[in-house]
């Protein structure tokens, strides 16, 4: 008993952990990432000309970026579910998710300079942001409580 409740514990406490570290890197974005869309996207931006960018180092940082908010985000699974299997399981889907998204944001970024950027603001949006972890976690504990109640 005492030895459930200590794992119960950690995984509260791990849990815990990985939500500060997802915290920080959205507020340290400005020091830890290379991305001149910061800014931008936060004032009004209609009709306005986007700031240049370095688009290898802006894809590399989205990439670092993406990559802290994914470990962050399966460290959180993981502290919830236990099951290195769902673990897996998110880490292919955030892999594909990050290669349509990216290539979506890149493909805007080069091809439709200042037309419309609202697909191109919520395609960065995604990359950015630990949104997937907000969709799993309700999703595989909605999973896990249908199979126990079916059994």
């Amino acid at each position: 008993m005492l030895n459930k409740l200590l794992q119960h514990k950690l995984r509260v406490l791990l849990f815990a952990v990985f939500v500060v570290l997802l915290a920080a890197v959205r507020s340290f974005e400005n020091d830890l990432f290379y991305d001149p869309f910061i800014y931008f996207f936060k004032q009004d931006f209609y009709g306005k000309q986007l700031p240049h960018a370095n688009t290898m180092l802006l894809s590399l940082s989205m990439l670092f970026r993406f990559s802290l908010n994914t470990l962050f985000s399966l460290g959180i699974i993981y502290a919830l579910f236990k099951d290195w299997k769902l673990v897996r399981f998110s880490a292919v889907l955030y892999g594909i998710f990050f290669l349509v998204a990216m290539f979506i944001f890149l493909a805007i970024l080069v091809w439709t300079r200042n037309e419309n950027l609202m697909p191109m603001f919520y395609a960065r949006r995604f990359i950015i942001h630990p949104i997937l972890v907000l969709l799993f976690v309700p999703a595989f504990y909605f999973q896990r409580n249908t199979i126990v109640k079916q059994k």
